[in-house]
């Protein structure tokens, strides 16, 4: 059973991680520790970790694509990302 599914080009993953990691890295507050690649590396691994908590939730797949939803959820999974990021770098 797949739980994330895209619709998606490369490139359309790059644009969507780049925003999403952008957003999420101001947000937590690790946006001058980060460059352009890690904001693109945190939205794609964000997208999946949102799209993953979202098809086990709902008993179903999520299709991430050039919606307003699919961005929201990207979103939230990338801060969720750079919170734990954020909890287990400040233990040191």
């Amino acid at each position: 059973m797949e739980l994330v599914q895209s619709n998606l080009g490369c490139c359309s993953w790059i644009v969507l991680g780049a925003i999403s990691g952008w957003l999420a890295s101001i947000l937590t507050g690790r946006n001058n520790r980060q460059g352009c690649l890690m904001n693109i590396i945190v939205g794609i691994v964000g997208a999946f970790i949102g799209g993953a908590v979202v098809a086990l939730l709902t008993d179903g797949t999520f299709t991430i694509g050039w919606s307003l939803p699919s961005f929201v959820v990207s979103f939230l999974g990338a801060v969720t990302l750079l919170a734990i990021v954020n909890f287990f770098s400040r233990r040191r």
